[in-house]
């Protein structure tokens, strides 16, 4: 199963190990054998792919009949950014795999079980010192206040210490357990949590961790992209999609989530 998230979507998609689109092996891991071939974005099936974001990529490039792209978006993009050279060279587009700096940075994502040692943790912070004067507010609302803020620093100091097993973890998966959440503000009850198409309930799956901002480098696009967690949810069934894609449900929550 794939799922694959763009400004807080996520979408489903599921084929059997052997299907006409990938080979029924997993790729090697060693580097291929330098034979001079030309490498290809094209799946087995021999469908072609956009030579932007990867996806399937039935338009062509009129003038040299070799690039192709999912949308005129994306070859308006290739063409600004090295396919207007590469076009005008015979047999040079289909040697190389374009290198576009304004997508997100690749990664090769190690997965690995969680050890069950927590580290140690000091149980009582240094209280920050309070500076002037409170005013006339009510008992009740000062306990109140101190009681969430409490609550609150409860809550991430055991975030803080999840995560401190493996600080540069990006996902968290535990199909039909439960996340771990930044806060306890913005937390989904059951009722939020939309069932599938099919009729059955969706159930938690895997969680994005805000980790993942620091190796997307987004700010260098000019664009603000921020999250404490998201929280994916998905078909308790995982119901049949033929060779289409299905909305899942995914939960945002920020870091600074009020009520």
């Amino acid at each position: 199963m794939q799922c694959f998230f763009s400004f807080f979507l996520v979408f489903r998609n599921q084929l059997p190990r052997k299907n006409g689109f990938y080979s029924h092996e997993p790729p090697s891991e060693d580097p291929p054998p330098e034979t001079g071939e030309s490498v290809r974005l094209q799946l087995q099936s021999g469908a072609q792919l956009c030579r932007v974001c990867g996806c399937l990529g039935p338009k062509t490039c009129s003038r040299c009949r070799q690039a192709h792209y999912c949308s005129k978006d994306h070859q308006a993009v290739d063409w600004r950014y090295g396919h207007k050279q590469a076009c005008r060279q015979a047999g040079n587009v289909d040697n190389t795999i374009p290198d576009h700096n304004f997508l997100f940075p690749e990664f090769e994502i190690v997965i690995e079980t969680e050890d069950e040692i927590t580290p140690e943790v000091s149980e009582k912070e240094d209280e920050p010192e309070i500076i002037g004067s409170m005013g006339e507010a009510p008992e009740e609302e000062l306990e109140s206040m101190a009681k969430h803020e409490s609550r609150e620093d409860k809550i991430f100091q055991e975030f803080k210490n999840k995560i401190a097993l493996e600080p540069e973890q990006i996902l968290r998966y535990g199909r039909g357990l439960a996340p771990i959440w930044i806060s306890g503000e913005n937390v989904p009850q059951e009722e939020d949590i939309p069932d599938c198409p099919c009729g059955t309930k969706r159930i938690f799956e895997f969680q994005v961790m805000p980790q993942l901002l620091n190796y997307l480098k987004a700010d260098r696009l000019g664009k603000s992209v921020d999250w404490g967690v998201l929280a994916v949810y998905t078909c308790a069934e995982s119901c049949s999609l033929g060779t289409g894609y299905t909305e899942e449900f995914v939960w945002k929550q920020d870091v600074t989530d009020t009520p």
